[in-house]
């Protein structure tokens, strides 16, 4: 299967995995670029010693293509970039910021940049700026998704852009990726079907809450982590949704965050404090979800976590391996293609 996103990284399939925090882990990132696909490891909420250890680990377990991610809109980002060019990773795929710094350092030597976005002005501006490629999030995503859905969202970025176009959010089987490569889109980028597989690191208890979930259980807030995205229903998702915050709330929570991304603690807190009241809430709601994202994927708390989770979840019915789902997906696009032959000439 050949489109422009394969022919440029040199991937089988122009299926990806999404950078999803805590699930992309370097044994599913190689699961998935060693069934041929591309592989986009999770870096947002690692420190740099971590992210050098973890790509390591994926080169380890493969050596077909594969992806980092950069959050530009997390604390010490700039600083995980850095390990991914010193690492030479062959794909960076940023997100939430301008990346024409990532673009120089990565063509430098040789490597491939993608970005996502979920609006025309930040496609134009990531094309501008040196992006090989951009992952175009719709509505139905899992975690940040845009406000339009991918049916519409889609055609209208891939009209308005030279650079191929991946689409991501409601895409689980071959029939979305027949349906994402009519709309103009050169692949997919999928999360929530990626996260219930055999090697995904999810908690079992959310692989198993997401067979039992329909399409309709699911939210979408910008108060988790202070950015629209989408979740599973739950207990613990609409108890957050109702919680009022103070912006020092941020500023009793950087200690924590600053170990996880091995940043000095004083540095972030004088940080958050000069923000400004608007950029101080929305750390203090990032604070917490990261606290809820870990306590719902990692241990499969449903009650005090959350669990970033796709609409299309709810036609999702199995945990199989990645192989599995890849190979399934190649096989349905062909019944797709003769469906569609056969409805045309009718």
């Amino acid at each position: 299967m050949k489109t422009r996103i394969t022919e440029m990284l040199g991937i089988k399939y122009p299926v990806f995995l999404s950078g999803m925090s805590w699930i992309a882990t370097p044994e599913l990132v190689a699961a998935v670029s060693n069934a041929g696909g591309c592989g986009i490891l999770a870096t947002g909420v690692s420190s740099p010693e971590q992210v050098r250890a973890d790509v390591r680990r994926v080169r380890e377990l493969t050596d077909k293509p594969f992806a980092a991610n950069v959050t530009l809109y997390f604390p010490g980002s700039r600083r995980n970039a850095e390990v991914l060019f010193e690492e030479k990773v062959p794909v960076v795929n940023y997100a939430l910021g301008k990346g024409d710094f990532i673009a120089k350092e990565v063509h430098a030597y040789g490597g491939k940049v993608i970005a996502t976005v979920t609006t025309h002005k930040h496609a134009l501006a990531a094309q501008r700026d040196g992006a090989d490629a951009v992952i175009v999030t719709g509505y139905e995503a899992a975690g940040h998704g845009g406000a339009v859905t991918s049916m519409v969202l889609i055609p209208a970025i891939a009209d308005a852009l030279d650079i191929p176009v991946i689409a991501a959010g409601g895409f689980a089987d071959g029939r979305g990726l027949a349906a994402a490569l009519c709309l103009g889109a050169d692949g997919v980028s999928m999360g929530t079907r990626f996260m219930n597989t055999v090697e995904s690191p999810c908690h079992d208890n959310m692989k198993r809450l997401c067979i039992e979930k329909q399409v309709y259980d699911t939210i979408y807030t910008d108060r988790v982590d202070g950015l629209p995205a989408r979740f599973m229903k739950s207990a613990a998702s609409r108890r957050i949704m109702k919680r009022h915050l103070n912006p020092l709330t941020a500023l009793f929570n950087s200690r924590r965050i600053a170990a996880m991304l091995g940043l000095p603690w004083l540095k972030l807190f004088f940080g958050i404090l000069f923000m400004g009241y608007r950029k101080s809430l929305m750390m203090a709601r990032m604070a917490i979800g990261f606290d809820a994202f870990k306590t719902g994927t990692v241990d499969g708390d449903n009650t005090r976590g959350v669990l970033p989770l796709g609409q299309i979840g709810g036609i999702i019915t199995d945990t199989p391996t990645v192989a599995q789902v890849i190979d399934k997906m190649v096989a349905e696009v062909d019944v797709a293609r003769n469906v569609l032959v056969a409805k045309t000439e009718n």
